[in-house]
């Protein structure tokens, strides 16, 4: 795919010519050409050459799109627009006084004129003509490229200005040539009503009002991206030969090391060498609230140093860093098509030439039934420049343009027009569980001795033990384990793939791994294996420990579910969605995940290539958009209406999807949709604004509806309707505040709900307290287990439960037996309850 920025392009009509010319050449595989953004995108086997003559040869001038000219080909394009416009809109404003006094003032209303003019109505006539030439002189481009344009059967948007003023000064003339041939005075002043000099002028005047205030509206579209590149550091601060050194960015290559004092931006990608700080990262992530960055932590460019010093190395400079591939997304998106644009390109390759069709229709029909030329041509003007293809061309990219950049600021990155429109149409969700609605990183979460002599040997010998293993699982218990106990060390360590290790500590063979291998090593009671099954059901995974002929016990770890997917779950499904948990991991621990969350549908025990094909058949009815990380998920990402990759996922997996999201967070996936559904609707309301605006106006232009429409008033409404159309697509702008405030509505709401669920237990008899002694609960992880347990129930109004203590005190009207109940279900014994 490569990329074209394209010159000369003023309306919707110049667009579909570009893209109609580059499309036909049999080396192109596919064109877009995008009016928002000046640019077009061309697939195929050509080269460059034979691109821009095409493109000459459509009437305009094009360059390749490269890193040199990327970031300031539209903002030089912009300022040039900008300088060129306003002098003049403010030239043509100042000689539009006059003439609008002469013929509006003097010859309408009456007022005062010298006395040479009074009585004399040719030479206000000629004075007109004089002026509203100048107007025109000034306004020059509009006839070079609207005729230019006509004369290659291309017509856009100028000729049809052109044709509207041209016809105006023309039909005047002729009006003034018939009165240098007249003497009577009363004929005379009753043909100064009959110019339209005046509208000749103020159809340019009003229509350069109209482009200037759309290219400002046209340049917040682009503030997303403008602010991204702003962001990019300029300079970096280098050692060399052990010296500092101020360098410009560009300078810096992969493997130079770089210092970041306080307030520094950092330069490239790189990773901290030695030193500690914090890293704001909200360039990239949206996120103001700092990162801890020490050595072997990664720091991103565009990134800002707080308070540390840090020494880091470069590992990726210039274009490979994340910060230009966020850009390169955002442009991608912002440059592409998205599919609903093709019924607005079909209407606007054939506008102008319509256009003018019904102009000169409305002209031989007036004329015709009226018998008045000067009617009919006023008429005719009318319809001519109070059509607009500009708001059907700018319906969809300016939309786009917001919602991408938007999404952008959020964290969220669409990679092409068409990803964001589909995910506002999508109906389903597929979610893999590893990664996704997990972090992806098992933690230990309970502990279970089979003796309290054990408990703290347990511990111990599986410190000991796992500390020699590379398995993510072992990982877990070191982690949860290192701080707790002193470790044993180990000797004769041996790993049994996908069994469990052995090592000698204290001189006793110990063993660590699953029910069924260490069934194949001690005897294992009944009551443990219950145990085992328990937890399995629950979704995590126990792991058993000896130490000789003994079990000291069992450590169940489990991949512990994101805080946000709950919500984010709860909350896709309230928009409509249904959602599918799809994972290649077992059905039991799948069915415990997917009740934690709330997923509608659990797919498990899936292949890679099978989550493919759930996936293709979900995309076939309504739509699918599936969220996975791992490269297992790759086929499904790709095969799936919308791919949504999380940030933290594997290359393979980003690079097979079309949103990613940063922050790594699943609660994006509901902004995301939002997001897109938003910017459909906006897109929606572009299109019905701009038909709508043209099925009136150009009715009414032509007479149709009964009113005589000034062709001045035309102009004024031609340039109004593409200003509306960008100015709704602006307030996709909102979108985060409108968001977040949903989510601070939510979290009210559940707020109040709690306190409202808190009166209704207090109403109740809620004066009973009781105190349980409980054996089996080891650490944290368990308290917390027997206290949500309790707190689920009914009645229950405050709930204490310590480990330490091997206590838990209730009070609310509920029974002893159920609150007995109720512990021993979640696997431990209840000694008394008082």
């Amino acid at each position: 795919m490569k990329e074209y920025n394209v010159y000369g392009m003023s309306c919707a009509a110049c667009s579909q010519r570009v893209e109609r010319a580059v499309s036909s050449l049999r080396e192109v595989e596919s064109c877009s050409v995008n009016l928002l953004t000046a640019t077009m995108r061309a697939e195929g086997d050509f080269d460059d050459e034979l691109i821009i003559k095409t493109v000459e040869k459509a009437g305009y001038s094009a360059s390749p799109k490269n890193k040199e000219n990327t970031e300031n080909v539209n903002k030089t394009f912009q300022n040039t627009q900008k300088n060129a416009v306003f002098p003049r809109l403010m030239a043509s404003i100042v000689l539009l006084i006059p003439l609008m006094y002469l013929s509006m003032g003097a010859v309408m209303l009456g007022a005062p004129l010298p006395a040479a003019l009074a009585t004399n109505p040719t030479a206000i006539a000629l004075l007109q003509m004089m002026i509203s030439a100048l107007v025109m002189i000034i306004n020059q481009r509009f006839f070079t490229s609207g005729f230019s344009a006509a004369l290659r059967l291309a017509p856009n948007m100028d000729t049809l200005v052109a044709l509207g003023s041209g016809a105006s000064f023309a039909y005047s003339v002729g009006v003034l040539f018939t009165m240098l041939y007249e003497s009577d005075a009363a004929v005379l002043s009753h043909s100064l009503h009959g110019l339209y000099f005046e509208s000749a002028a103020m159809i340019l005047t009003l229509i350069t009002v109209g482009k200037m205030l759309e290219e400002r509206a046209k340049g917040k579209t682009t503030s997303a991206l403008r602010s991204l590149i702003d962001l990019s550091p300029k300079t970096a601060r280098l050692v060399r030969d052990g010296a500092e050194v101020i360098v410009p960015v560009e300078e810096v290559k992969a493997g130079d090391v770089f210092i970041l004092k306080p307030g520094d931006a950092v330069p490239v990608d790189g990773i901290v060498i030695s030193g500690e700080s914090s890293i704001i990262e909200a360039a990239l992530t949206g996120e103001s609230v700092p990162v801890d960055k020490s050595q072997g932590d990664k720091v991103l460019a565009a990134t800002v140093n707080t308070s540390g010093f840090l020494r880091c190395q470069a590992t990726s400079v210039g274009e490979d860093t994340a910060i230009a591939g966020v850009i390169r997304l955002v442009e991608s998106a912002s440059s592409s098509k998205a599919p609903i644009a093709k019924v607005a390109d079909k209407v606007s390759g054939i506008f102008v030439p319509l256009v003018i069709s019904i102009a000169l229709l409305t002209l031989g029909i007036w004329w015709g039934v009226s018998g008045d030329f000067g009617y009919a041509v006023g008429r005719g003007i009318s319809v001519l420049v109070i059509s607009c293809p500009c708001a059907l061309g700018l319906a969809t990219p300016v939309a786009i343009m917001v919602g991408s950049g938007v999404g952008a600021k959020m964290g969220i990155l669409f990679k092409n027009a068409e990803v964001l429109e589909h995910s506002g149409r999508i109906k389903n969700v597929l979610l893999d569980k590893t990664g996704t609605i997990t972090k992806g990183e098992p933690e230990v979460v309970e502990l279970l001795s089979v003796d309290e002599k054990y408990e703290g040997e347990l511990l111990k010998i599986a410190l000991s033990l796992e500390e020699n293993s590379e398995h993510p699982l072992a990982r877990a218990i070191v982690e949860y384990a290192r701080d707790r106990v002193e470790k044993t060390e180990a000797s004769s360590f041996e790993a049994m793939a996908g069994s469990g290790v052995s090592a000698f500590i204290d001189g006793e063979r110990c063993y660590g791994g699953s029910l069924k291998f260490i069934s194949e090593k001690a005897r294992v009671s009944e009551k443990t294996i219950d145990i085992c099954a328990r937890l399995a059901d629950e979704g995590k995974t126990p792991m058993l420990f000896t130490a000789g002929d003994r079990i000291l016990g069992i450590i169940a770890t489990s991949d512990a579910v994101r805080d946000d997917a709950a919500d984010a779950i709860s909350e896709l499904r309230s928009m409509g969605l249904t959602v599918t948990m799809l994972t290649g991991d077992n059905a039991q621990t799948a069915r415990a995940v997917g009740a934690r969350v709330g997923v509608d549908e659990i797919i498990s025990d899936v292949l890679p290539e099978d989550k493919a094909r759930v996936v293709t058949e979900l995309s076939e009815k309504g739509g699918a958009l599936m969220v996975g990380d791992g490269i297992n998920d790759a086929p499904a990402l790709a095969s799936a209406t919308v791919g949504v990759a999380i940030g933290g996922g594997t290359d393979v997996a980003i690079d097979s999807a079309g949103i990613i999201l940063v922050k790594n967070r699943l609660s994006d996936v509901v902004a995301a949709i939002r997001l897109g559904r938003s910017t459909l609707k906006n897109i929606y309301e572009n299109l019905f604004w701009a038909f709508i605006y043209n099925s009136i106006g150009i009715p009414l232009a032509a007479g149709l509806l009964g009113l005589s429409l000034s062709p001045m008033f035309g102009a004024a409404a031609m340039s109004l309707s593409s200003i509306c159309v960008v100015s709704n697509a602006l307030r996709l702008n909102s979108f985060p505040k409108k968001y977040a405030t949903r989510v601070a509505k939510n979290a009210k709401n559940d707020i109040i709900n709690t306190i409202n669920t808190k009166e209704n237990q207090e109403g109740k008899e809620n004066d009973m307290e009781f105190t349980m002694k409980i054996e089996g609960m080891m650490c944290p992880h368990c308290e917390g287990r027997v206290r949500d347990a309790l707190t689920a129930l009914e009645g229950v109004c405050e709930v204490f439960v310590s480990h330490e203590d091997g206590i838990a005190k209730v009070k609310g009207s509920v029974s002893a037996e159920l609150l007995k109940s109720t512990v021993e279900n979640q696997g431990y014994k209840v000694l008394s309850v008082e």
